[in-house]
């Protein structure tokens, strides 16, 4: 057999072996998303989860991280063997044999990125559905408004129980469509908190004003802006949402854990846009309709104005149902 021959016969075996090496690699990144929970693995810069949606976020997260780590060690792992394996000093070979095409290596450098991506696609698309999953009627809706520069907060809700009070839907909330204002609770003549870049929460003393949540009952965000694309951000939640005027987006957690969190703008909206801080402080759902009654007996009845009326074609053109 000829020396050249020769060479064919040996690199046989080891493609296979470098097919075989890389299938696996691929199975094992695109299967690491699918049997762990969040707990299992360290958070990877990510704050303690606090609501019931969060852990779905950061469990994509870790799954990422394992899927690039795997993909990364095999990458690193084959240029290290072809650097130690066919260097000049052990082959003896001043210019290795030169192959010009290899039809299965580029089909599976052209397959496996395609896998990969369709994988953690189906994922992120999995996981977003779920996050954005709207309940038929909430327990609670809160209007967050976003302005130059801090947040105003409309709490929708029927503050002295009873249906027969708040009547005709506030002027204020006109910019709301009305796919999210007919689920509005029946008598919620409501109650709001407005801040200011200078106000701080007088407990820890952190700048902006604080909205409050029930622990343990959903709560509906819609988002509304009175001037340009703001972008809602509890950094615990560890999702975000823009706040867009013209437009009105809306999501829905369930807070588990008491404290207080902090929230901050993360859409670049103007010069003083690193002041549009605010607090979230989480408790129990007693203390919560407590403050929404002294909310009330300050005087912060009704809403202040959302932001922005949209016009009537934008106001319903989302078709789907909540």
């Amino acid at each position: 057999m000829s020396p050249n021959g020769s060479d064919r016969s040996s690199r046989r075996p080891m493609r296979r072996k470098l097919l075989q090496v890389l299938t696996v690699g691929v199975v094992l990144a695109t299967a690491s998303g699918c049997s762990y929970t969040w707990e299992d693995f360290p958070r990877l810069g990510m704050p303690t989860p606090v609501t019931e949606e969060a852990p779905i976020i950061l469990s994509l997260w870790q799954g990422s991280w394992a899927a690039a780590l795997i993909t990364g060690v095999l990458v690193w792992g084959l240029i290290l063997w072809s650097v130690i394996f066919h260097r000049r000093s052990r082959t003896k070979v001043e210019v290795p044999p030169q192959t010009r095409y290899n039809m299965p290596i580029e089909a599976l450098y052209t397959v496996v990125p395609l896998i990969i991506v369709s994988v953690l696609f189906y994922f992120t698309a999995r996981d977003e559905s779920k996050l954005l999953k709207l309940d038929d009627k909430p327990a609670h809706t809160i209007n967050v408004v976003g302005f130059q520069w801090s947040w105003g907060f409309n709490y929708v809700e029927n503050v002295d129980g009873n249906a027969a009070t708040g009547g005709k839907l506030s002027k204020e909330l006109d910019a709301i469509p009305d796919k999210f204002t007919k689920q509005f609770p029946e008598g919620a003549e409501g109650v709001y908190a407005v801040g200011t870049p200078g106000e701080r929460n007088p407990q820890n003393g952190n700048p902006g004003p604080t909205l409050w949540l029930p622990k343990g009952e959903k709560v509906r965000f819609v988002l509304t802006s009175r001037d340009v694309i703001h972008s809602f951000w509890v950094v615990p939640f560890l999702m975000k949402q823009d706040v867009i005027p013209g437009h009105t987006n809306a999501f829905e957690v369930t807070p588990t854990r008491e404290g207080t969190f902090k929230g901050k703008c993360a859409e670049l909206c103007g010069a003083d846009h690193s002041r549009m801080l605010f607090n979230v402080k989480v408790v129990s759902p007693e203390r919560y309709q407590q403050h929404l009654k002294e909310l009330a007996e300050k005087g912060q009845t009704g809403y202040i104005p959302a932001g922005i009326e949209q016009t009537d074609p934008a106001r319903n053109a989302e078709t789907n149902k909540l």
